[in-house]
This record gives C-alpha cells, structure tokens and sequence, in this order.
C-alpha cells in the first residue's frame, strides 16, 4: 500500500520558519512527482510547489524565494523549507504524489495534510 504522511506543521510567527515533512510508504518519492498544496478557508487546494521526479521544481509566485523542495531519496522523503513565514501562508498544507501506472494513467495520491498557523 502507498501512503505519504505530512509533518513539521505548527505555529509560527509571521517572519518565522517551519520545515515540512512528507514521508512515502510503499512507492519512491524520487521516481514520482511530488507537490504540496494549500487550502484556504472554503477554498480549493491549490499547488505551492512541485518536485518533479527529473528534479526541477515549481514553486507558485507567492511563495517564490521563501520556500524551498527538497528530498532525502534515503529516507524517502520531500521537504518544504519555508521561511520569512506571513498570515496569507497560514493553511492545511497537503503532500500530493503522482504516479504514472502502465495501462492505467496517472495516479495520485494524498497525504492526511498538516496544519500550518502564522500568528503573532
């Protein structure tokens, strides 16, 4: 079974930084793309950033230069580095894989998400 698992959320305060986790189980982290994304409140998830199995990464303009992917293919993890943390980043933030399945397409898969807060 595959399952990704989100960690390292918390308070911050604006300014401040976290280090978020997402650990695979069952598939490889540096074989698959693997993004994270954010919910604001009655909203949809939208992507924040993108690491692609090549290694290049994506990251949405309002988060460009404060965050940053990175992955330990040994532990089988994708981190997101964020710093000089603001209000608006407050948000669930959820680890998204997709895997390409032969005869199949693409599958994706979720994390259970980890809550991010910035307050003063």
């Amino acid at each position: 079974q595959i399952h990704l698992v989100e960690s390292g959320g918390g308070v911050a305060q604006p300014g401040g930084s976290l280090r978020l986790a997402c650990a695979a189980s069952g598939i490889r982290v540096s074989l698959n793309d693997v993004a994270w994304y954010r919910q604001g409140p009655g909203s949809e998830r939208i992507l924040v950033a993108r690491l692609n199995k090549d290694g290049s990464k994506e990251y949405v303009d309002s988060v460009k230069g404060r965050f940053i992917l990175s992955r330990d293919n040994a532990e089988n993890t994708v981190y997101l580095h964020m710093d000089d943390l603001n209000l608006e980043d407050t948000a669930p933030y959820y680890c998204n894989l997709v895997t390409v399945i032969p005869g199949l397409g693409d599958r994706a898969y979720w994390g259970q998400g980890t809550q991010v807060i910035v307050s003063s």
